[in-house]
């Protein structure tokens, strides 16, 4: 090939023959002169591809594919956009914009400590003390194995999703969405969206606690001071987000280090005690804690200046100072006692808070080990004096309550856009803070127990420590080390929640799956979400009039279980799938371990609480279902996708086994279209029949023929199926099945080929349905109706029952209905059940539901009408269908003059058309003869007339010679000229004189006493149904067919003509 373009190339251009005297070959577009061109030419120049050249604009060069790929950029969507907005705000018009940086964190920055922030939050400071206490130490290690394993599992789910190709910005939204579907990645997605907005509430409830608790307790006087409060936080906070995103981010690691030196505070504080126990005495009451506010001495009484002097204590539980008071009965039976609240870990009070302390609401905080007399039938006065659970407390309460301190394992990524290298950081940066957070969380369960008195454990609020944060008690230097850290950790923690919330449903809504979501994907010029921080910061509001940490957190924590479920479910599907495209880089993953993932969320979400769980899971449902049926359709290669073509194909494998049973069996219709010159539907009132008939119900193909050959007409069979019309009028008539368009050389054969290979497997069509041709006696539709006729053989071949509607334009479309009146089937041949059946399928539509059906049969000469009539009657009732039953007696009758005489123009009529319309290829054989003189000789004058209208010589003549008219006048002189000219085909006097066949004649007189019958008994009927003969052997009689058909309906509005397929359909056993 170099040879043979050398010479060519140095002739014309010359260049080929510079250089390095190295012949290049020339380009495909060397001879365009389009700019576009000339630079393809000068992209494959020399690249030795001349093989492959007519391909290049469709597939391109692997050299520049590679280039593509490795210049990919997955910035966050509308972070380009973002940047540049800010730009244009900060700098001078005439300045240029500077370039948008490629991501650049790493693994520490961009995974490791965004999630350490996320998961170390309020719960860890407010209640872990406090579920230790109640749960006991190993009640308690066991809630955060159990909700560790859980997200360690669903960590590593994570990994193997986020390293199976790039990840852009969405983190879990993406992933779930893209591997699960749009349905399911919607649903989590809103799921996972309104956790975030009520961990959003939660940290605020926990701030304002802290404030009001710990902080500033004279602030609290006010009623409803936690709604009050927290919805102040709430709209400063939303007010921060709105104004500026980047103040926020930069204050990230500043309360990243509030929460890393209050940990360490705390292990700090643990070590000292095993030095020097704090001093954080608790005074006792015989065995119940006592509120420290109002008194200063843990004691009734003390000795002063040798005398013994009464306690504010003492007049706490006394109505006097004096000594012969009266007092209180439970403080005159029992002691005081003063305890030490921290120990210290050295002093083996472990082994007393090893095992859970459950306590009722209103129950007193009882010290183990210390006696109490009490009278039980004393009641219980200054109730107040002592430190009180304010809720009932359970194990599955604890679960729900602690499982949001180990949510945030998304952090990474969320932030997979801004990752250098997101394969490799979220994988190891999630599971190593994972790692670091569990190891903290077990190994605080087991210091608090081993440090902190049980009483101060289970005082939640520290009213029993002169109101301290229990958990600062035990932090060095100060309590307020882990109260001020704490404080801002939560608001950074909330203004992350607001910050990420909204950017959540921002992407969900772009995504288009949720219609009526797509007003909160519009925002500012910069991108940011104002509506969806409006309908955020809304949400976060009802968090906050609930007012109280311990019921938001567990409502927090079944969208979180249900995003995680999905994860590992999204992982599980996609290994055990093993779809092509499934190749993770992490590699340390197993289907078991994902199930088992899920297992424990599931799991989670019912030990958490039940109600919420059905909420959430009615919630999701909710969305799912919508996004189904209303949200548009995205095609994103997911796992339920593949989950289906399992399925199918484990169903079709499944149905190949044998044919189905007659109680399963139902029609499972192949609608045969015809269709115009423009590609449009001429029948469209046949889908509106399937849909009654099927109601959305088992398969349905509509086919139709494209006259042509596949290379040359498949953009037109595209046109004809997708664009035109046939899917659009299957949604309009809510026709639920599939389409498929044939090319074919003619209409038969591609009719032919639908009868055969429509369908797959077990799931094939066993009914075809198609429309009577009304206009066949048309002579240009000669080849319509025996198309048609082939299709009755056909299906009758392939036994196959057979549906013609005639007069179509008459049925009923979806939107009429029946209010009265009546389907009539005409039984008179059993055809399997067909006829009884297909009544029953239109009545379930709201169509045909208020008809009544009639069944009327023949009885003939030696038939008992009456008996026949009662097994009838007997019949239906077993087939448990509803209608009324008679027997229409025929008696034999002469046949009329009429019926020779319809007999006679049906046959004259049949020989008129065989010789008059002769196929295309006739024709072109007596052109081809006329032209030749030496095998005929005709001479015709340009004025002459045509010998005959009736002879095959006419259209050629006539063709031959333009202008001429035909003279359909009927002379002997013409009648001669046709027999000598075709002394085999006989004149038309033999057509006149001929007598009628006695055979059809019988078929004749039975059509129009059938019709004379059916006339009278069903005129006004809405439908008819009756029998369809089959059609006759002998392909001569075709015509005759037609018109026998046509007689037996005459003057019905609508007939549904009924063959079976030779098989029962219906049956009497259930």
């Amino acid at each position: 090939m170099l040879n043979n373009m050398t010479d060519t190339e140095e002739g014309e251009g010359g260049p080929n023959s510079q250089g390095d005297g190295n012949p290049k070959e020339s380009s495909p577009f060397i001879n365009s002169s389009s700019a576009s061109d000339v630079e393809k030419s000068q992209q494959y120049d020399g690249k030795n591809m001349a093989l492959f050249e007519e391909e290049m604009d469709n597939s391109p060069m692997v050299s520049s594919i590679l280039s593509s790929l490795a210049n990919y950029s997955n910035l966050p969507q509308g972070s380009k956009e973002h940047e540049e907005a800010e730009n244009e705000e900060g700098a001078a018009p005439s300045k240029k914009k500077p370039a948008v940086k490629a991501p650049s964190l790493g693994t520490l920055m961009g995974v490791y400590l965004p999630c350490i922030q996320n998961i170390f939050g309020v719960i860890l400071f407010l209640r872990m003390t406090w579920m230790v206490g109640i749960g006991g130490v190993f009640g308690s290690f066991f809630i955060v194995f159990m909700c560790c394993s859980t997200t360690m599992l669903t960590a590593i789910s994570m990994s193997a999703i986020a390293t199976n190709g790039v990840v852009p910005a969405g983190g879990s939204y993406y992933m779930i969405s893209r591997s699960l579907g749009p349905e399911f990645g919607g649903a989590v997605g809103i799921c996972f969206y309104l956790g975030t907005t009520f961990a959003g509430a939660m940290y605020i409830l926990g701030a304002i606690e802290l404030l009001l608790v710990y902080i500033l307790p004279q602030a609290a006087a006010m009623l409803n001071n936690m709604r009050v409060y927290g919805t102040i936080v709430l709209s400063f906070m939303a007010t921060v987000v709105f104004v500026g995103v980047k103040y926020v981010n930069k204050l990230a690691l500043v309360f990243l280090a509030c929460v890393i030196l209050s940990i360490l505070a705390v292990y700090a504080g643990v070590i000292k005690t095993a030095i020097e126990p704090p001093v954080f005495p608790v005074c006792i009451l015989g065995n119940r804690t006592l509120i420290s506010k109002g008194f200063d001495v843990c004691a009734k009484v003390i000795e002063q200046d040798n005398g013994t002097i009464t306690t504010k204590l003492w007049r706490i539980f006394c109505d006097s100072e004096f000594l012969n008071a009266t007092c209180d009965e439970y403080f005159a039976n029992n002691n005081v006692s003063e305890i030490q609240g921290i120990p210290g870990v050295t002093s083996g009070i472990l082994a007393e808070n090893l095992f859970g302390y459950y306590l009722e609401k209103g129950d007193f905080l009882e010290k183990r080990g210390l006696s109490a007399v009490q009278d039980q039938e004393v009641p219980i006065t200054n109730s107040n004096r002592y430190v009180l659970a304010d809720i009932t407390s359970f194990f599955t309460l604890l679960v729900g309550i602690y499982f949001p301190s180990v949510t945030g394992i998304m952090a990474g990524s969320n932030r997979s856009g801004d990752l250098r290298n997101a394969q490799r950081s979220i994988p190891i940066g999630t599971i190593a803070a994972i790692t670091t957070t569990s190891t903290v969380y077990m190994s605080a369960v087991v210091l608090f127990g081993a440090c902190i008195e049980g009483v101060v454990l289970r005082d939640k609020f520290g009213e029993g420590v002169n109101g301290n944060l229990v958990i600062g008690t035990l932090a060095w230097p100060s309590p307020w080390v882990i109260v001020i850290g704490s404080f801002f950790s939560t608001c950074g923690a909330g203004l992350q929640s607001l910050t990420g919330a909204p950017r959540l449903l921002q992407a969900i809504s772009r995504d288009s799956v949720i219609p009526f979501l797509k007003v909160f994907g519009q925002g500012k010029a910069n991108g940011e979400p104002t509506w969806a921080l409006l309908l955020t910061a809304s949400i976060c509001e009802i968090g906050i009039i609930i007012a109280s940490l311990d019921a938001v957190a567990p409502i927090l924590s079944m969208f979180f279980l249900m995003c995680y479920m999905f994860v590992n479910l999204a992982c599980a599907l996609q290994t055990l799938l093993r779809t092509p495209n499934w190749r993770p880089r992490f590699k340390f993953y197993h289907w078991a371990l994902s199930f088992l993932g899920m297992s424990l969320c599931l799991s989670l979400m019912f030990i958490c609480s039940w109600y919420y769980a059905i909420v959430a899971m009615v919630i999701a449902t909710c969305i799912y279902k919508y996004i189904e049926f209303a949200g548009a359709e995205k095609e994103w290669g997911d796992g339920i996708r593949g989950i289906s073509l399992s399925a199918a194909r484990y169903a079709l494998m499944r149905l190949e086994e044998g044919p189905p049973h007659t109680k399963n069996w139902r029609p499972q219709i192949l609608v045969l279209l015809s269709m115009d010159a423009e590609q449009n539907v001429e029948q469209p009132r046949l889908l509106s029949l399937t849909n009654q008939l099927k109601a959305g119900k088992g398969l349905t193909i509509v086919g139709t023929s494209v006259v042509g050959t596949f290379l040359n007409n498949h953009a037109e069979a595209q046109k004809a199926e997708q664009v035109c019309n046939v899917w659009k009028l299957m949604e309009t008539e809510k026709v639920k099945g599939f389409s498929q368009v044939v090319i074919s050389s003619n209409l038969r054969d591609g009719t032919s080929h639908l009868i055969q290979v429509g369908g797959l497997g077990g799931l094939k069509h066993n009914t075809v349905l198609v429309s009577w041709p009304r206009t066949w006696k048309q002579p240009e539709d000669n080849l319509r109706f025996r198309n048609f006729i082939e299709v009755v053989r056909e299906t009758t071949a392939a036994n196959m029952a057979l549906l013609v509607p005639k007069n179509i334009a008459a049925y009923p479309s979806n939107g009429e209905r029946f209010t009265e009146g009546h389907i009539d089937v005409w039984w008179i041949v059993h055809d399997g059940g067909m006829l009884m059946l297909l009544p029953f399928l239109l009545r379930q539509h709201k169509v045909w539901r208020k008809c009544k059906m009639r069944i009327f049969t023949v009885a003939q000469m030696d038939d008992n009408s009456i008996q026949m009539k009662k097994d009838l009657i007997t019949f239906l009732y077993h087939l448990r269908i509803d209608a009324e039953v008679e027997v229409v007696e025929m008696h034999d009758s002469d046949i009329s003059a009429y019926t020779y005489e319809k007999t006679l123009v049906m046959e004259q009529r049949s020989q008129i058309l065989k010789q008059m319309h002769l196929t295309k290829n006739e024709m072109e054989r007596e052109s081809v003869a006329v032209s030749r003189p030496k095998q005929v000789q005709l001479i015709q004058n340009k004025n002459a007339t045509p010998t005959s209208p009736t002879s095959p010589t006419t259209p050629a003549g006539g063709a031959a010679t333009p202008g001429q008219e035909m003279q359909m006048t009927w002379t002997d002189k013409a009648e001669n000229q046709a027999a000598a000219a075709h002394p085999e085909q006989g004149g038309v006097k033999d057509i006149f004189n001929m007598k009628p066949n006695q055979s059809n004649v019988r078929r004749m007189h039975t059509a129009l006493r059938l019709n004379e019958v059916i006339m009278k008994k069903s005129k006004e009927a809405k439908l008819v149904l009756l029998n369809m003969p089959g059609p006759p052997k002998n392909r001569m009689g075709e015509d005759n067919y037609m018109e026998f058909l046509e007689v037996l309906t005459e003057g019905l509005n609508r007939v549904l003509l009924v063959r079976g397929g030779g098989r029962e359909v219906i049956t009497i056993y259930s």
